[in-house]
């Protein structure tokens, strides 16, 4: 098969085109490796690529444009829309006239999984028409703010596009498991160029709505019998949205069913007043475990001994204890209302009082629990932070601080010493996997209503906060990832003529580098566990940071 890539792009001078994909013949993804395109007038680049037949893939092949700056700086066109079908190699030849997609362009947004599993879901109409039996061109493109019950319609000069006569357009079809809308026609015969545009048509009433804006799109003669037009997005006139969300601590949610403080069962019945009242997101504050020292000071949220364990004070101590343990949950009810009905957070009494139940119930709950099978995945998947974190809070309780230079042992972490602490065998196991059996609960409890918000329609925005605590879990498991001869902070400003002092370690990113920033990619899969989107705290901190001696106490002394 040999294929024919004409791509619609204005370059500047001194840039110039590439191709790539998971092929031999399109270098396997490797940029290195990139098949360059010519420069065939101002508005097109193009190359040709033959396929042997010995070299004709079995499946798809997916394929990305890159552009190569003059300073040999590489820019990779957006997403996975690219794709060649492997219907095509049964084809002698096959021109593709493709369109660039920026990732700045603002319309892939509605691409991403919020907008697609949750705030754009109820729009999304299947519909489909049947391909002609014998047709040269197929039309695609992509519109991702049609309204329920919308597709859209593809009109021309020719009579196969319907003559420019809005009650006979060729309607485009849902591409299943893409992004796309397509059609397919027959243009043999035609009068080349062709001039074209798309519209919206509203397929349940049967009528044309209004065209794409903008002149008419136009596609020159080819002799290639195979022709795929690839017309990246359609102008359509409103193609915005707009949706407001509410910001709050998890913390503040105090509701009837709470226990002194907000839990993320919590959650659930603010979904439901943002669905009343039209909000679709809401935005909260870091929930990260904070315990260091089991006092009042554990409350401030942007310190957390680990980036990837939840706080346990947002537990839901019913939706823990099973029904054998609801009489215990009963014994401690008059306490939970009284914490519920003071006017601010008894931090130190709600965390000493759940803390105590789940400890109470744990050893009649742990057997059934580690059997299960969703335990067993969430150890799987999460043991490379769970198991250290486990670890560092037993030690925590063990030696009294949180501060692991002031322990008599257990300084740093081997892989010898996690080991022996979390095999079952250890006389201490139970004392490290009760954390466990939080970080499972909390983590099924978070899920479960990220889970019914999205029933709701709405999205759940978390909340990274640029540092983590100098006594913790991370820095305690990969001292080598962070500087923890300097604080994190601010400089003096109006509003603190002595700066800030976060106390938090800056990142040693040269170490971070080398494994290709595996921390911090691990750290945003995890929040994508149950967060839609995620704010990160000081996103300047991964540019420069304000930089204060270990021994300083106030931000003035600091450097960027």
């Amino acid at each position: 098969m040999k294929l024919t890539l004409k791509l619609r792009f204005h370059t500047a001078f001194g840039q110039s085109l590439l191709v790539t994909g998971n092929h031999p013949q399109l270098g396997m993804g490797d940029a290195a490796r990139a098949i360059p395109l010519e420069y065939l007038n101002e508005d097109f680049w193009q190359v040709t690529i033959s396929f042997p037949s010995a070299t004709v893939p079995k499946d798809s092949v997916t394929y990305n444009y890159l552009l190569r700056q003059s300073d040999g700086s590489t820019v990779t066109d957006w997403g996975n829309d690219h794709m060649l079908g492997a219907e095509l190699f049964n084809e002698p030849e096959v021109l593709i006239v493709d369109s660039w997609n920026a990732a700045t362009s603002a319309e892939n947004t509605f691409y991403t999984e919020p907008f697609q599993k949750v705030l754009l879901r109820a729009n999304q109409t299947e519909f489909s028409r049947p391909a002609p039996a014998q047709f040269t061109h197929t039309f695609k493109v992509k519109a991702p703010l049609l309204a329920r019950g919308q597709t859209l319609a593809l009109l021309g000069n020719p009579e196969a596009l319907g003559g420019w006569d809005t009650t006979k357009p060729v309607l485009l079809n849902r591409v299943p498991g893409k992004n796309q809308l397509s059609a397919s026609v027959s243009l043999a015969g035609a009068a080349f160029p062709i001039e074209y545009k798309y519209g919206v048509f509203d397929a349940g009433k049967n009528s044309f709505i209004a065209y794409e804006a903008g002149g008419n799109r136009r596609l020159d003669a080819t002799t290639t019998r195979c022709v795929i037009v690839d017309d990246g997005f359609a102008a359509l006139p409103a193609n915005i949205w707009r949706g407001a969300g509410v910001a709050i601590p998890v913390f503040s949610l105090r509701s009837e069913r709470s226990f002194g403080v907000g839990e993320f069962t919590d959650l659930k019945p603010l979904a439901d007043w943002c669905a009343q009242t039209g909000l679709k997101l809401i935005q909260i504050l870091p929930v990260n475990d904070t315990t260091s020292t089991h006092t009042w000071t554990d409350s401030y949220p942007y310190s957390a001994i680990s980036a990837f364990a939840l706080n346990p004070v947002y537990l839901n101590l019913s939706e823990v204890a099973t029904a054998a343990n609801q009489p215990a949950l009963k014994k401690i009810e008059a306490e939970r209302q009284r914490l519920n009905a003071l006017p601010e957070i008894d931090y130190e009494a709600v965390m000493h009082a759940k803390l105590a139940f789940l400890k109470q119930i744990f050893p009649s709950q742990k057997a059934a629990t580690f059997r299960s099978k969703d335990y067993k995945t969430f150890l799987a998947k999460n043991q490379h932070w769970l198991k250290p974190y486990a670890v560092f809070c037993f030690l925590r309780d063990k030696f009294g601080t949180a501060d692991s230079r002031r322990w008599p042992s257990h300084h740093r972490c081997t892989p010898e010493e996690l080991g022996a602490l979390t095999a079952e065998s250890s006389p201490d196991f139970d004392a490290v996997a009760f954390h466990f059996f939080l970080q499972f609960h909390l983590h099924l409890q978070l899920q479960d209503a990220a889970a019914y918000a999205h029933t709701r329609g709405v999205i759940l925005k978390g909340d990274i906060a640029i540092g983590v605590s100098r006594n913790g879990a991370d820095t305690w498991q990969s001292p080598d990832l962070y500087d923890l001869s300097v604080q994190a902070g601010a400089p003096p400003d109006p509003f603190a003529d002595k700066g800030q002092n976060w106390g938090f370690p800056t990142y040693n990113w040269p170490r971070m580098t080398q494994d290709g920033f595996a921390w911090w990619k691990q750290r945003f899969a995890q929040m994508g566990c149950y967060f839609d989107a995620f704010r990160i705290d000081h996103i300047l901190g991964f540019f420069r940071i304000w930089s204060i001696p270990a021994h300083a106490v106030e931000g003035i002394l600091g450097y960027f």
